[in-house]
C-alpha cells in the first residue's frame, strides 16, 4: 500500500460504509492514489479519525455522516459534496452486510429480509440516484457497486442477503446501459469471504460455515484485495468497462 502512482489524481470519490472494514481500507488507498475522498458512514467518531489521519498524511479526506437507508441523509450528503467540491467522479457503494438473523426463506424473520433489502439494495439505489446527476454535471464518472459471491452461487442460510445482492448485480447491468450516454460507467465488485473483524467474528459465531473456507483456492481475501479491485474499476484504466462483474473470490466460484 506504500506504492503510489496517482491513479485517481484529481478525482473526487465518495465511499459508503467507509468507517471500517473494506470501506476504510479503500478510503485510505484511494486517498493515497490522489483522490479527494469523502468518507460516508454512521460512525462519526471513527469517520472523523480516519479523515484526520488521511489529512495528516498529506492527502485529502472529509467525513460526512451518512445513513444510506435514509433518503434525507443521503440527499444531504451529496448536497454537501457538491457544495464542498463542485463535482463527483467516483461512487463506491460499499455499505452493506449480512447478519446471523438471516436464514432459509421458510425461517428467516420478515424484518431481516427488509433489513437486507434496505441496506444492500435500496442503499445502493439511493446513493446512485443522487450521485448520477452530479456525475452528469461533472462530465461522467465511475460507480462501483458491492455485491457478493452469494449472487453467483448458493450458500445455505443466506436467502435474504442473496436476494439483495442479486438485485445489486441486476441493477448494475441496468444502470450501465441507462447511463453510458452520460459517460458514467457502472460495475460490480464481487467479494467472497474477506478477513475483516466483522466477518471473522461472524464465522466464529457460526462454525459450520468454516468448512466453506477450504473452497477458497487462494485463501481468504484481505480487505486490501477488494480495495485494489475497486481502485481499478474507479480508475481510467477501466474506461472501457461497464456492466461488468469483477470477482475477488480466491477461486471459489470455479472450485
Amino acid at each position: 500500500m506504500d506504492q503510489v502512482s496517482g491513479r485517481l489524481a484529481g478525482k473526487i470519490a465518495l465511499i459508503t460504509g467507509a468507517t471500517g472494514g473494506i470501506g476504510e481500507v479503500a478510503a485510505r488507498l484511494f486517498a493515497k492514489e490522489g483522490a479527494s475522498v469523502v468518507i460516508a458512514g454512521r460512525n462519526s467518531v471513527k469517520g472523523e479519525m480516519i479523515a484526520r489521519e488521511i489529512t495528516d498524511a498529506g492527502q485529502t479526506a472529509v467525513f460526512i455522516p451518512t445513513d444510506v437507508t435514509n433518503p434525507d441523509s443521503v440527499a444531504a450528503s451529496f448536497l454537501s459534496v457538491e457544495e464542498r467540491f463542485g463535482r463527483l467522479d467516483i461512487l463506491y457503494n460499499n455499505a452493506g452486510g449480512s447478519t446471523s438473523a438471516d436464514g432459509p426463506v421458510t425461517e428467516a424473520p420478515y424484518e431481516e429480509f427488509w433489513r437486507c433489502l434496505k441496506l444492500d439494495l435500496f442503499g445502493t439505489w439511493l446513493c446512485c440516484r443522487h450521485a448520477i446527476p452530479l456525475m452528469r454535471r461533472s462530465g461522467g464518472g465511475a460507480i462501483i457497486n458491492s455485491a457478493s459471491i452469494v449472487a453467483e452461487m448458493g450458500i445455505p442460510n443466506r436467502d435474504a442477503y442473496t436476494a439483495a445482492k442479486g438485485g445489486v448485480v441486476a441493477l448494475t447491468r441496468s444502470m450501465a446501459v441507462e447511463f453510458a450516454k452520460d459517460r458514467i460507467r457502472v460495475n460490480t465488485v464481487i467479494p467472497g469471504a474477506v478477513g475483516t473483524d466483522r466477518v471473522l467474528g461472524f464465522y466464529e459465531r457460526e462454525p459450520h460455515l468454516k468448512a466453506q473456507w477450504d473452497a477458497y483456492l487462494l485463501g481468504i481475501a484481505d480487505p486490501l484485495d477488494v480495495a485494489y479491485a475497486a481502485l481499478y474499476l474507479a480508475s481510467d484504466e477501466s474506461r472501457r468497462l461497464t456492466g461488468q462483474k469483477l470477482p475477488v473470490d480466491s477461486g471459489i466460484l470455479i472450485s
